[in-house]
């Protein structure tokens, strides 16, 4: 056998290469198939629920050459004009993407250039760091508190401001009307464009519900997705913007995938538009209520007395400060050999320097198992 050179790879990457990292979360989820693992880190929906009869029923009746075909890059027109008809706009100005994931990356792609300022909350979901750092992105976070981000913070530059004001990911916080008002008038005082990430708003379970920012202002980009009211498997996201901006997204998409799983999208149209998921949903906020406080009073009872946290009024997480000297990437380690794990708060800051902060999911737990695991986290503090 002629001998031959190994082939290397190192030396081929693009230099954004180099701003690819793996996600926190994901390498973490691995660990969440051993016996016994008690995983707090994964955004993921109760399993329990998905609606696999539904689901399946809804594929025998629409599963057809359509179904199974090619389809338009700007997704299946009903589901667009549901969506058109859900926020007041123009069926040209809806865009069906793979999940929001991909609608963050097409936005990258087209809005971002090496170098630019991308405004964000800090802490901010770290899938939206992830995105853009690969097409060059430099981020400024501007701190939230209990009523979301504050928007008398903000600077006055930058490329846009992602956002994700109702039960913030990771914090929990909710943006006050108040500031959602106050975000609007900086929005237009500046001339900067405002992207809405909204996964999780249909999941409330206290307080009263609160205008979407596109509500107030038909110039927002507005994001969502059926990933948390559905399955997260038919990767299903919807994504609304002026018809501008639209055009060259399909544009980046064609060159992507071209087109989002047409059956995927039919399913979601079925289920939403004869009223299913409204009627899902409401199971589905009794039961993240339960857990949410199951996940509130354990931390009560089982952490030091000096813990803080954001009791969100829905969505899916908690978010836990703990004194300025806790190393919460040092206590996973811990925490890991006990079968027990969470996203240290590090890993959603821009700048990555915030050690003694956790975000604790609570929607994929039963409440016996959440106060199992936050009492095994408890004794590695």
């Amino acid at each position: 056998m002629k001998d031959t050179l190994s082939l290397t790879w190192e030396n081929r990457f693009a230099s954004r290469a180099d701003h690819m990292k793996s996600s926190a979360i994901r390498e973490l989820l691995k660990l969440a198939e051993l016996p016994d693992f008690i995983s707090f880190a994964g955004g993921f929906p109760a399993p329990e629920f998905f609606p696999a009869k539904e689901i399946a029923a809804t594929i025998d009746g629409i599963c057809d050459s359509q179904s199974l075909q090619y389809g338009p890059t700007e997704g299946y027109r009903p589901l667009r004009e549901l969506w058109a008809q859900r926020l007041g706009r123009k069926v040209e100005e809806v865009l069906i993407t793979t999940g929001s994931q991909q609608a963050l990356d097409l936005l990258g792609k087209v809005l971002v250039e090496p170098g630019s300022t991308v405004l964000v909350e800090n802490p901010t979901y770290l899938a939206a760091l992830q995105a853009w750092r690969v097409y060059g992105a430099k981020f400024h976070g501007t701190e939230l508190d209990q009523d979301g981000l504050q928007v008398d913070k903000l600077p006055d530059q930058g490329q846009f401001l992602y956002t994700i004001p109702t039960f913030q990911n990771p914090s929990g916080a909710t943006l006050s009307l108040e500031r959602r008002h106050a975000l609007i008038e900086w929005s237009e005082r500046n001339q900067m464009p405002i992207i809405e990430d909204d996964p999780y708003g249909a999941l409330r379970f206290d307080g009263e519900a609160l205008p979407r920012l596109v509500d107030l202002d038909p110039h927002v980009v507005h994001l969502s997705t059926y990933s948390k009211t559905l399955a997260p498997s038919l990767r299903v996201g919807v994504l609304v913007g002026p018809a501008q901006l639209i055009c060259k997204l399909v544009q980046a998409k064609q060159a992507t995938d071209l087109h989002t799983s047409t059956l995927n999208q039919r399913i979601a149209f079925e289920l939403d538009s004869n009223g299913y998921i409204e009627k899902h949903v409401q199971d589905l906020r009794r039961v993240y209520k339960e857990r949410r406080d199951a996940m509130v009073a354990a931390v009560r009872k089982h952490f030091p007395p000096h813990t803080k946290m954001i009791v969100p009024q829905g969505g899916m997480f908690l978010w836990v400060t703990m004194d300025p000297d806790f190393n919460s990437v040092a206590c996973l380690e811990r925490c890991v050999a006990h079968k027990v794990a969470y996203v240290p708060g590090n890993n959603f800051h821009p700048y990555g320097v915030d050690l003694h902060t956790m975000r604790l999911n609570f929607s994929n737990t039963q409440p016996e198992m959440i106060e199992e695991g936050i009492r095994r986290i408890a004794e590695e503090l």
